[in-house]
């Protein structure tokens, strides 16, 4: 890390987490602008923080909020309760909220996007994980994002109702999945399967579908997808992996699971040996991860 890159980047961390506006498609700071950054290798950071929470200790999932500035959620996989978890830019635990109704077995990526109700913005968590691949159906619970605080923390143990239980079956047999994507566009809700090798299958569920059975809509070469993310404004799709970050560019007309088809740049990532979230900054300026872990680091990598 170069001198003085950890003290601006906590400077620049929250501005970054903060501006919860979306930007115009192709516009400075959108989709676009990160996919170009990560082709020219003006992506650059590291830790800017660490969790906070020591009930957080195998994080397969992370988001931004688009709705508190400087918020960030995430949860354990397997083994945990139903909760999500809210924390700041850098980590600080700001309380946990458990989903009424939902399950845990293996969460594996959550995501934001559109739902039922015009204007919203909803949790999605993807209860997708399959190691053995023996499940007969996953499921994926949605429910509207709460707004917290970050100055009037909301605490521990508060419940959110109104869960919706996606029940969702693959075309072709039970996959590994550990990545989790809703398009801010159409609405419609994207997995990409977790192969060791060969190919790895994008499954789509069209927007307002109550569940059922999955579409494969693609096959991609990029092995061990452990989390994606896409931005606000649909312009670029992320993909990591244990040891790579890869930002894909969506043109105009291009579903998600078209984008993800074409080539990708590689952006920079830190070394986490169990890295299994990515969470994009609103305003699309940069990316942060974590991996799982005892109190991980939060590295950040923003444009440059």
């Amino acid at each position: 890390m170069r001198r003085g890159w950890r003290a601006a980047a906590l400077a620049v961390v929250v501005v970054l987490f903060v501006a919860c506006a979306p930007t115009k498609k192709g516009a400075p700071g959108g989709g676009a602008g990160l996919y170009q950054a990560a082709c020219a290798g003006r992506l650059g950071g590291g830790a800017v923080g660490q969790v906070e929470s020591s009930d957080l200790t195998e994080i397969s999932g992370m988001e931004a909020s688009a709705i508190s500035p400087g918020v960030l959620w995430m949860h354990n996989d397997s083994g945990d309760s139903a909760r999500v978890f809210a924390m700041t830019a850098t980590g600080h635990h700001l309380g946990w909220f458990t989903l009424a109704g939902a399950a845990h077995v293996d969460w594996e990526d959550i995501a934001l996007g559109p739902g039922p109700q015009p204007g919203v913005s909803y949790l999605y968590v993807g209860d997708i994980g399959d190691n053995s691949e023996v499940r007969a159906s996953i499921a994926v619970y949605r429910v509207a994002e709460p707004g917290v605080d970050a100055n009037n923390p909301p605490g521990d143990g508060q419940t959110l109702a109104g869960v919706d239980t996606l029940v969702l079956q693959y075309p072709d047999g039970a996959h590994d999945a550990e990545a989790l994507i809703v398009d801010p566009v159409t609405g419609d809700l994207v997995i990409v399967a977790k192969q060791p090798s060969g190919q790895a299958g994008v499954y789509v569920l069209p927007a307002g579908s109550a569940g059922g059975i999955l579409t494969l809509a693609a096959t991609i070469a990029v092995p061990f997808v452990t989390a994606g993310d896409v931005t606000s404004d649909g312009g670029a799709v992320v993909l990591r992996t244990y040891g790579s970050v890869l930002v894909f560019l969506r043109r105009s007309g291009m579903s998600l699971a078209g984008a993800l088809q074409s080539a990708p740049c590689t952006g920079a990532s830190a070394s986490e040996p169990q890295g299994e979230a990515i969470a994009i900054a609103p305003n699309s300026e940069g990316y942060a991860t974590t991996s799982e872990g005892l109190n991980p680091p939060i590295n950040f990598f923003a444009r440059r």
